[in-house]
Parts: C-alpha cells; structure tokens; sequence
C-alpha cells in the first residue's frame, strides 16, 4: 500500500490578502504526512508589470510572456511570493524550502512550440525529478513549489501553476497515493458566478463538456479543468477543488471524477 501525498496550489486572491493566506497556512500546517505546496501568483505579477510599464497579454487565461514579463515572473513567482510562504511556514514551525524548476533540475520543461499562437517564454513540464522531491520529504521539509519550470539548458520559463501542480501529483502518484487539491478565491466551480453558494459538487469528463459549451466554464477556469482532468485520468487518486477552506473537514468543494 502506497502512502499518502497531498499536494495543494493556491492561487488568486488568497495569495494576496494576508488574513486569508495566514488562515490557509495554518490549515496547512496542521495537514499530517507528507505534502507539497505549489503556487501561483499572476495577479501580483500584473500589478509588478503595470508598475514597471510592461503590458499583460492573455489568451483563453493564458499569459504570453515575452522577456521582459519573464523577468517580472522571476523576481515575484520565485521570489517575492515564494520565500513570503515559506517565511510564514517558518513562522509556524513548519520546515519549508522554496523552489522552481531549475532548483535540483525538478521540473524540466520545453518551450510551448508556435502555432497559431506564440506564448513566448512559456513551458509545458516534461520530466519531474520525484527522486529529488521525495528526498526532501523523507527529511521531512515541505518543498514550495512556484510556477516556474527550466529547459535541459537552464532557461527559465512562465509555467501555468496549476499545470505545475497536476504534474507533480501525477509524476509522485507512482511513490504515493496522491490527492491533489486547488485553492482559490471560489468555494468550487459555480454553476453561476454571480451566486458564490452555486457549487457543482462533481464533475466528470460529459458533465464537464457540457459545461464549457454552455459557458459556464469560461476562461482561466479552462485551462485549469483541463489540468484536472488530466491528473484524474493520469494516475492522481482524487482532485478536489475549493477556497481558503478546502483543507478544513466537510468544506464545500467541488471534486473531479472519470
């Protein structure tokens, strides 16, 4: 019997308001066995990037980043953002260590191809070093994951958090049983975004299909379904989205199913 692993990304809001970041921490913390904590932070990033003069260009919830965002990216994902978490943890006595991609060479990427659309310094994760995570948590340190991968050469690329998430809890799914959890500002997937109590409890591959053509998911919450849905079918033992309180026992969420 494999043991259990339990990855959370956060993202959105939460990162950004203090109150709600400490509260989530604290649940964290709390969570027993081994975990990973991967996190986002676009929203920062803009703001950075609209300070310095740079403009923000998305696509279906996705950022194209050109050299300049990149170098936005690195300075708030690996930086500002990730070593705020792992101070916090710190804080409250959780041992925690801060990495991107490049660190250890633990997620390898190659730049998206252009298509119809050039991302610019975008990356899709190819190969996750587990041996190196695992290393770390058999010391029993949390690995701190932001959305930031590297190539074979050591570029660094802009990489979807969740994507990064999903990959880690499909790539550790052969050393564990996996539960991967997305935390944001929502309590789950809304049927109507208007009404924050609107929670689809569950979805599956036709419930979700229908979903997307009848826009009631839209956006960056297709990009981010799609990571579920990978996952589920990859290997990953349960997926489950919601707020701040996700982590908390018999907390409104939304869960992904075949």
């Amino acid at each position: 019997m494999k043991p259990n692993l339990k990855i959370i990304k956060i993202g959105g809001k939460l990162i950004e308001n203090e109150a709600l970041l400490d509260s989530f921490l604290d649940d964290f913390v709390q969570l027993k066995g081994p975990k990973i904590l991967c996190h986002g932070g676009g929203n920062k990033a803009t703001e950075v990037a609209d300070k310095l003069g740079f403009e923000t260009k998305m696509i279906d919830g996705r950022r194209i980043t050109d050299k300049d965002s990149m170098e936005v990216i690195t300075m708030v994902y690996g930086g500002l953002l990730n070593k705020n978490i792992v101070g916090r943890l710190q804080s409250k006595k959780q041992n925690a260590i801060g990495l991107c991609g490049a660190d250890g060479n633990v997620l390898i990427s190659k730049r998206r191809p252009v298509k119809e659309i050039d991302y610019g310094f975008v990356g899709d994760v190819e190969k996750v070093n587990t041996k190196f995570i695992n290393s770390l948590l058999e010391q029993g340190i949390v690995p701190v994951f932001s959305a930031i991968s590297s190539t074979e050469d050591g570029v660094l690329l802009n990489t979807n958090g969740d994507s990064v998430a999903s990959e880690i809890a499909i790539a550790m799914s052969e050393l564990f049983q996996t539960k991967l959890y997305f935390c944001s500002e929502k309590k789950g997937v809304l049927k109507d975004i208007n009404d924050e109590n609107s929670v689809i409890s569950e979805i599956d591959s036709e419930k979700y299909t229908k979903l997307v053509a009848s826009k009631v998911i839209t956006d960056g919450m297709l990009p981010k379904l799609h990571n579920c849905f990978q996952a589920i079918e990859r290997g990953v033992d349960s997926v489950l989205l919601g707020d701040s309180g996700l982590l908390k026992r018999n907390a409104t969420h939304t869960k992904i199913i075949k």
